[in-house]
């Protein structure tokens, strides 16, 4: 037999055979990484250790993000590997400290064998940061000559920039700076400014950076018709009643958040967004996109809770945004609390086309604070303008109210009042201001023959928040109102002064404050409360503060009295406004008190 000749394979099946190889050697890795990583039980040990010596933060951002830091765990790691990971460090470190501002930064990556695990040390020397030296930023197109809106935009921002000369230079802070400026043109009529141009300069051996922006403006928008998308079961005009934007106004960014601020909060939609259409061909007549989702028309809730003011509390409400396919509110409502009992049923219509909401309510609520127990019955009506910063009200509402104060008799009386409103909030958000003021003012009075006692009555409303730094600001309020009658008696106690408590006068009870009648704290004819505080922001959500407080509620203005109250607290930024935690001192009754609130009272 003779011996078959040697033949090599074909060259498909070679090149076939070296890829499954590298497939299956692949795969090996990757299960071999993922064992490493993620096998259960025990964690596996790190195949060397990492030390990172560098400033923050560009320390957090090498332990996070450069090579060394990701392969740390792998297990079948080997000594050229973690050679060419140390060597891909430098490079990965260099990027990172230039975006930090370090363009000359000192880079050195030692490995400790001799240690088990290996020791892996990246040392960065900083050396000198970059600073910048000049800021150029130009804008270009109409908004240069549109005064004052288009110059406006611009002043702002180049005021508000956010690397000024002298300031250090880092990538993220550039980026945004960048971002900002834009955002703070395209917020005004000149929706399609855009970017054409923008340079850093970068002197690494001066440590210095000049920076250029130039910003082209675009045309000046004007407001156009809205489109509106997602109603199925609302008419387009509950969505319109909402905007106070005018066709043909010029395009401003804050009235659109308003708009959607309002619609968001109105009970109809879980969802409302807004965008004008930035078509430079269509400027003078730009379409305001509106977008939204309705919500679902019914909801009921409860909950248990605890304050300072009124102790343990029990609420439940139905509400029913559109019981008559007209999007007709309805509410019912029931509280017990401790000191206060309670239960109203409120109609809201919807914002009529000159942007008036009307409410009618009618409810009854029982008191015991203070030894004085207070009977309530009110039906009324409430119309108010959808525009907050300047607010407009009216009402009519009709009292029945019984007294009684510990060890007295019954004291009844009954009043239609008749109010006028007036809000002026100047604020940077409603919710939660930092900056800005707010102040109201209300009249009314209660027409002789179809009340007990006819009088008028007046109440006054400030508060402003001044920020001091980036870190401190400080707030001040002041109220005061005063009941035009012959006496007290007569007068319901809704409409009559008590004050103290978490949210007027700190350090003392929930409305203890007021005219001694036996045991009992009566509500006055006057009362008036002020308050100081300073907050220092330790982060960007939580604070320390400190405050005054003084006020009282009279009976006569003659040898009034104000109660002082003072202390320190905590704070919290949430969503439903500043989270207050306070321990007061009331001087008067030489007592300390923990007093709880949320949200801002106004």
């Amino acid at each position: 037999m003779s011996a078959r000749p040697n033949r090599l394979p074909p060259l498909w099946f070679v090149t076939l055979t070296f890829a499954t190889t590298l497939l299956l050697s692949a795969d090996a890795l990757a299960a071999d990484e993922d064992a490493a990583v993620s096998a259960p039980g025990e964690p596996p040990a790190d195949a060397y250790k990492m030390v990172v010596e560098a400033p923050s933060p560009l320390k957090e951002t090498l332990m996070r993000d450069v090579g060394l830091a990701r392969w740390q765990a792998y297990a079948a790691m080997t000594e050229d590997l973690l050679d060419r990971l140390a060597r891909e460090a430098i490079d990965e470190t260099r990027n990172a400290a230039a975006a930090e501002g370090w363009f000359s930064a000192a880079i050195d990556v030692t490995i400790d064998r001799r240690t088990k695990p290996p020791t892996v040390t990246l040392t960065v020397t900083p050396g000198e940061p970059t600073l910048i030296t000049s800021v150029d930023i130009d804008v270009t197109g109409p908004a240069t000559t549109d005064v004052p809106r288009g110059t406006d935009a611009i002043a702002r921002l180049k005021h508000t920039w956010g690397l000024p000369v002298g300031a250090r230079f880092r990538q993220p802070a550039w980026t945004a700076a960048k971002e900002t400026a834009l955002a703070t043109l395209t917020a005004s009529p000149y929706a399609a400014a855009k970017i054409t141009r923008s340079e850093a300069s970068i002197d690494p051996a001066h440590a210095s950076a000049d920076l250029a922006l130039e910003l082209a403006s675009g045309p000046a928008f004007r407001v156009g018709a809205l489109e509106i998308t997602g109603l199925s079961r609302y008419p387009e005009s509950i969505v319109r009643n909402f905007g106070t934007i005018e066709r043909g106004a010029p395009y401003e960014e804050v009235e659109l958040v308003r708009f959607v601020r309002r619609l968001n909060a109105s009970g109809y939609f879980a969802s409302a967004q807004a965008a004008v259409d930035t078509d430079t061909a269509h400027a003078d007549d730009a379409t305001i996109k509106v977008a939204v989702i309705e919500a679902p028309t019914r909801r009921v809730e409860a909950g248990l809770g605890y304050s300072t003011d009124v102790q343990f509390r029990g609420n439940a409400s139905y509400r029913d945004v559109d019981i008559n396919s007209h999007g007709l509110q309805m509410l019912i409502e029931g509280r017990l609390e401790s000191k206060l009992q309670s239960a109203s049923i409120r109609f809201t219509q919807p914002p009529n086309e000159s942007g008036w909401i009307a409410a009618y309510t009618v409810g009854a609520e029982r008191t015991d604070i203070e030894s004085l127990v207070t009977k309530t019955a009110a039906a009324g009506t409430r119309w108010h303008t959808i525009e907050e910063r300047n607010e407009h009200a009216v009402s009519a509402t009709f009292y029945v109210d019984q007294q009684q104060p510990a060890g007295g008799e019954w004291i009844k009386s009954h009043d239609a009042y008749f109010a006028y409103e007036r809000f002026w909030r100047r604020t940077d958000n409603l919710i939660s201001p930092t900056t800005g003021w707010m102040a109201s003012l209300e009249g009314g009075g209660g027409p002789p023959g179809v009340s007990t006692l006819g009088f008028g009555r007046v109440i006054g409303r400030f508060a402003s928040w001044l920020p001091i730094d980036d870190k401190n600001e400080f707030q001040f309020r002041a109220q005061g109102g005063a009941v035009l009658a012959t006496s007290r008696i007569g007068i319901p106690s809704a409409l009559l002064f008590r004050t103290g408590g978490d949210t007027t006068v700190r350090g003392y009870a929930f409305e203890s404050l007021g005219v001694q009648d036996g045991a009992a704290i009566v509500p006055g004819r006057y009362y008036a409360v002020f308050n100081g505080e300073a907050t220092h922001w330790i982060k960007e959500a939580w604070g320390i503060a400190a405050f005054i407080d003084a006020g009282n509620a009279v009976d006569s203005l003659s040898n009034t009295h104000l109660a002082l109250g003072y202390g320190v607290g905590a704070r919290v930024r949430s969503p439903l406004g500043p989270f207050r935690v306070d321990l007061a001192y009331g001087q008067d009754v030489h007592k300390f008190r923990v007093h709880l609130s949320v949200g801002l009272t106004f």
